[in-house]
This record gives structure tokens, sequence and C-alpha cells, in this order.
């Protein structure tokens, strides 16, 4: 026999077998996390000392611009009894938070209950589509201060047009996002369950909604966002305990510092909260984003 007729290699060059190992990628994933986390550091390093450059410079007054330092003692005092006051107003910081995060929660929730049903009709259900989606694009350009007074009008000063602000402000966009969802749900996935003896019923529950809960988890996702948005202008009534009204109190009596240390409070409560849903939505839909 020769060379030739000899039987050719079909060896796959070597590899050590670690470039793939679930062990290199977690080590890979924490030293982006690492270097994400150092990046966000040093932009907030450099808008502190931004700040504290002009009103160092004295740009502004102080009483329009106080220092970092300032504004983390304003944060401190709200945090802790001082002087035999308890916080702001009565309340520490955490409580008034608490009490808005409640709120929102409310809002949303009672705003999903309704929004992600009637999404779905929307989305189906053509003629339903064409009386009621004109309405829900009324109800998303309504900013919340146009119709607070009426809420207040018709519900009182106490819970009641807080919450119903915060349910009006976040059903569009879970009724929006539902419907577009639905509709977008390729039409094979339809007549496939149609072709297996699938109802319209079922088809709605046991097809459309499945793969459209990515597309409503976002919305769900992008609601809070609004609700949280619209919370100081339903704490604006009455408002206290209420992380909104501490801060209209502090505006009230020229408290800059006070109304920027509640400012930070709700930025970085969104943030975490945000990131809980992230985590929630990575959670219920694993598939998204993968082929």
């Amino acid at each position: 026999m020769t060379l030739l007729d000899a039987p050719k290699s079909t060896s796959v060059p070597a590899t050590d077998g670690r470039a793939g190992s679930p062990g290199r990628r977690r080590a890979g994933r924490a030293g982006q996390v690492l270097r994400w986390t150092a990046l966000r550091l040093l932009a907030l390093a450099v808008l502190l000392v931004a700040w504290q450059a002009v009103v160092a410079a004295g740009v502004w007054p102080r009483v329009l611009v106080p220092a970092p330092a300032e504004v983390w003692r304003a944060l401190v005092r709200a945090s802790t009894v001082h002087d035999g006051v308890r916080g702001v107003s009565g309340h520490l910081l955490v409580e008034h938070l608490a009490v808005s995060l409640r709120r929102i929660a409310l809002g949303t929730g009672y705003a999903a209950l309704a929004g992600v049903p009637l999404g779905l009709l929307i989305g189906v259900v053509r003629p339903l589509a064409v009386v009621l989606e004109p309405a829900v694009t009324f109800l998303r350009t309504l900013p919340p201060l146009a119709y607070l007074s009426l809420l207040v009008i018709w519900f009182g000063i106490d819970e009641s047009p807080k919450i119903w602000l915060l349910v009006i402000a976040a059903l569009p966009p879970i009724t929006a996002a539902t419907a577009a969802a639905v509709r977008g749900v390729p039409g094979d996935l339809v007549e496939a369950a149609r072709a297996l003896g699938a109802g319209p019923v079922s088809v709605l529950l046991a097809v459309r909604l499945p793969a459209a809960l990515p597309e409503i988890l976002t919305g769900i996702r992008i609601a809070v966002g609004i609700a949280y948005t619209s919370v100081v202008a339903a704490e604006t009534i009455n408002g206290v305990p209420g992380i909104g009204g501490m801060i209209r109190d502090a505006q009230r009596y020229n408290q800059t510092d006070l109304v920027i240390a509640g400012l930070l409070a709700i930025g970085l409560s969104g943030i975490l909260l945000d990131a809980l849903f992230r985590g929630v939505e990575r959670a219920a839909v694993p598939w998204r984003g993968r082929a």
C-alpha cells in the first residue's frame, strides 16, 4: 500500500480545553463587572469634583447650589434622630421612601392588572382596538399634573388620588406594549396551534401571551419608571410621609440641600428597582435574546 492509499487523517488541532470552560467564562464576566464598576466610580468622582469646583468658584449662591458635603449632611440628618427631631417632618428618609415605593407598587400593580388584559384584547380584537387605542393614546399624552386637580376633587386629599394618578400614569405604557407584543407574535405559531385544535382562548393564553411576555415585562418596567417620575406630583397634596412630600416641604423653606438629598434618594432607589426588574425579566424569560 502506498502513501496515496493510506486513510486520510481527520484529527482536529489540539487545544487545552480551557478557552471555553465555565470557569474561564465566569472569570471573564467577573472581570468585566469590575471594569464597569470602576468606570462608574470614576465618573461619579469626576462629577463630584466638578460639582465642588462650581461651588468653590461661586458661580451660583450657596443657597441655590450647596456643596456635596452639605447635601451629605442633609442626607444624614434626614436619616437619623438629631436634637430630638426624627428625620424630616417626624419620619426618617427611609420611611418617606418606603411610603412612596408602596404607592408606586400599588399604582403600577393595579395598572398591570388592568393594562395586560386590555392590551391583549386590543391586540387581538380589531373593533376594540379601533375604539380603545385612541383613549389609551389620549391618556399617554396627559402629564400627571393635568389631571391631579380633578382627582383631588373626586377623591379628596387622602391616598386615593395619589394611587389613581399613578394608575393612570402607568396604564398606557403597559397596555400599548402588550397590544404591540401580541400583534407581533409570529403567525406560524398561531396557525400551528389552530391546526392542533386550539380555540381562540387557548391560542391567546397558551401561544400569544407567552410569546409576548418579554415585551409585556418591558412595558411594566417602563411603567414603573413613569410612576416613579410621577410620584412627586402625586405627593404634592398631603404627601407626608412620602419622598415627594418631603421634597415639597424642603422647597418651601429653600432647603436646597435637602431637596437634592431627596432627589438622590429617588434616583438611587430607582436604579436598584430597575435592576430588580431586569433580574425578574431574566428569570421569567430566560430565552430572551437567544436564538
